[in-house]
Formats: C-alpha cells, structure tokens, sequence
C-alpha cells in the first residue's frame, strides 16, 4: 500500500516539539516521546488505584470503631447505613427501624434491629404490570342510558381521559372496566343529600345562567347530573352566599397544623403517631383530627 508523501505538521504531546507527521492520529514526534508518555499513564493509573485504596479505608475506619458493638448512637447508625442522621429519624418515626429512649437525651438503637430490617425488605426488580386484555365493553347507546349523557360528551371525555375503545362493524365500543372506574370518580358525594337545580338557583338568588355558571366554578361547588339536569349542593351554596355559616373544621391540613402550632412536618408526624391523633387520606393530601390535635397540643392550665 503507497505512503501518502502528505505532511500535516503537529505538536508533540510529551516534549511539545513541533514535526511533521504522515498520519492524522499521530500524536508523539519519536518513538522515545511515545513509550515515556504511555509509561506516564501506568503511573497514573496505579497513582489513582492506590489512593482510591486508602480513601475507602479512611471511609470505613469510623465504622470499624463501632461494627461490633450491639448498641449503636443515632450517629452511629446513620454511619454504619451510610445515611443523615434525620432519615435514621425518619424511619424510626415511620416504624421502620426500632429505637429505644432511655432518657431525654440518651437513645440508641440495637444493630440487630438495623440488621432485622434490612433482611425484612430485600430488593425485588420491578417489572411492568402485564397488560390484562380488555374483554368488556359497552356500546355508545348503553353509555348514553346508563348515565344520561350526551354521545359527543361520551367521545369528548374518553378522548380527554384515555378511555379505550376499538370499533366492531360499525359501531364504538368502551372499555367497562375504565368507563365505570370514571363515572364513579365523578359521582357525587354520598353526604349530600340537598341540591339546587339551576332553575331554583335562579329564582331565589335572581341569578343568570352565566353567572350561576361563574359562581360555582369560582366557589369548587359540588355538582351532579341527572339526564341534562344539574344539580348544586344546597349547603355549598348557601356557605357561599352567606346564606348559612360555614361548619367548623374536622381536620388540619398538614400546612395548617405546622403553622399554628409552629412545628415541623416531622414534629407533627411524630405527635400523630405517637399519640394515636386519627389521620385521613383526601386526594394526595393528609388531613389530621383538629378536635384531638387541639386537645393533644393546648396550653396547660390548672383547674
């Protein structure tokens, strides 16, 4: 094979000298330049082993001071697991880890409970759900009767949500399992039993369509529907026009109790578990018992 006689000229990367090389990917001007910069990188190389070496030992030498004791300080637990010592907090709060207080500022935790809840939650891989095929269906016109609703809203809201659908000689059939599954995430809440149909709304509040339309949307009141009826909660409506007063609170949102009783998310979290304060689970929020967190946190008083 013919030698290009083309010369690109280079700078040597070991000795900086400047020449001029056949091939692009030359880097070295001699062969000399060329092994003392490859016996550089084996040097380095064993430089970093070495000292990678040694940190790990100066990594575990803390925990070797304590990796046979069988009672561990927060610290100390935090160390051995490689964790702060606030998510060793956590998990104890969250019953995870077991902790034993002996006084207001002594505490430890046994390292066989480190070990025991450590073999009690192994890893597992996650795998995808399987995907179950859809058996069930139901045509447009059984959706229209069983929840009174027009056919363009039925495309409009199976669109808007993913509801599957597949055609059959030319008719659409929906999911069941994932038509009912939206319908009763819709449905109305159980506890109200008193409504205001729009045409009542207008006759005693003298409201227009358009603004009975803004009033409760603005208000979040609750609504149903009934063929192409709407109906209002009668109670909503009123707290809203201050018809009627506004019933107190059961429960303190997390950011409510934080606020008023100045303490943090894992204070109260520790106070509700500890003093068995009853907690609900609303949407993605916690709510917690106000009557019993009052009681639990009010100032102390001599009778």
């Amino acid at each position: 094979m013919a030698t290009s006689k083309m010369k690109t000229k280079k700078v040597c990367e070991w000795c900086g000298t400047t020449f001029y090389a056949q091939k692009l990917t030359t880097r070295f001007c001699s062969h000399r330049c060329n092994n003392l910069a490859y016996k550089e990188t084996v040097r380095q190389k064993r430089i970093q082993e070495v000292e990678t070496k040694v940190q790990t030992i100066i990594s575990e030498q803390p925990i070797s001071d304590f990796k046979d004791k069988e009672y561990l300080s927060f610290k100390e637990a935090a160390t051995l697991l490689g964790l702060s010592k606030q998510a060793v907090y956590k998990m104890v709060y969250a019953g995870k880890l077991q902790a034993f207080r002996i006084s207001s500022r002594l505490s430890f935790i046994r390292k066989k409970d480190i070990d025991r809840m450590v073999e009690a939650r192994p890893y597992e891989q996650r795998h995808p759900k399987d995907t179950i095929p859809i058996t069930d269906f139901y045509t447009t016109a059984e959706v229209k009767e069983k929840y009174h609703v027009n056919e363009s809203w039925i495309f409009l809201v199976a669109k808007k949500n993913n509801i599957p659908r597949t055609f059959n000689r030319g008719k659409t059939y929906w999911s069941k399992k994932h038509m009912d599954a939206y319908f009763t995430k819709k449905a109305p809440n159980p506890d109200i039993t008193e409504w205001y149909s729009t045409q009542e709304m207008q006759e005693k509040f003298d409201m227009t369509l358009s603004a009975i339309y803004t009033f409760v949307s603005k208000n979040a009141i609750p609504k149903k529907k009934e063929g192409i009826m709407v109906y209002y909660s009668k109670k909503h409506v009123n707290i809203a026009k201050g018809v009627a007063a506004p019933e107190e609170p059961l429960y303190y949102t997390v950011a409510e109790a934080m606020e008023k009783f100045n303490l943090t998310r894992d204070q109260l979290y520790h106070y509700a578990k500890y003093h068995n304060i009853p907690k609900v689970k609303k949407g993605k929020y916690t709510l917690i018992s106000k009557p019993e967190l009052d009681k639990l946190l009010a100032a102390p008083k001599i009778e």
